[in-house]
């Protein structure tokens, strides 16, 4: 698909257009208010409300080839506000208990280490390392140049070796441990 060809469509009214865009890009919609939004009804909920957001505001897009980020930022703006929100309310189902052991003692211990880190470091570290979000992308998401999200990245992977340091007993030093 055609990318910038397809957004043309779209801001000319064609739905269409529009849904095949959505498809092509729900998964990573998905999986970025999922760094965002713990509970998987309140992704649905932001994807939704991005949905319509996006298609009422399509033809506000200036640049058919930044539609990507374009949509994103609207995702990330969405799931902010529903984080907020929730923040008020404390829910039972929110606490992670694993159920089985086939999620495997490694993606529980990367989700603990991950949860103790500040909230914008795990987020960007999500962003970028597991859900595959390109620097150029989250320069264009968080509206800040590539340096700036590299130092940030750089940072927050910094921060993150400190923790996992200080729960392990040893100290980074350069890149390597004692």
């Amino acid at each position: 698909m055609d990318v910038p060809k397809e957004v043309r469509r779209a801001q000319r009214g064609n739905v269409q257009a529009f849904e095949n865009l959505i498809q092509a890009h729900k998964v990573v919609m998905y999986q970025v208010s999922k760094t965002i939004l713990t509970r998987d009804a309140d992704c649905r909920d932001a994807m939704q409300e991005s949905i319509l957001k996006a298609f009422e505001k399509i033809k506000t897009l200036r640049d058919p080839i930044f539609f990507k980020t374009w949509l994103l930022r609207i995702v990330i703006n969405e799931c902010n506000l529903i984080h907020r929100q929730n923040k008020k309310v404390t829910d039972l189902g929110d606490f992670n208990v694993p159920s089985t052991y086939e999620d495997g003692y490694e993606r529980i211990e990367l989700e603990q280490l991950l949860e103790t880190l500040p909230r914008e470091d795990r987020r960007l570290l999500e962003l970028y390392h597991i859900n595959d979000i390109s620097i150029k992308d989250l320069a264009e998401i968080y509206q800040k140049s590539e340096n700036t999200i590299k130092t940030r990245l750089r940072r927050a992977r910094e921060n993150a070796r400190h923790i996992l340091g200080k729960q392990e007993g040893y100290a980074w030093k350069n890149g390597s441990s004692n």
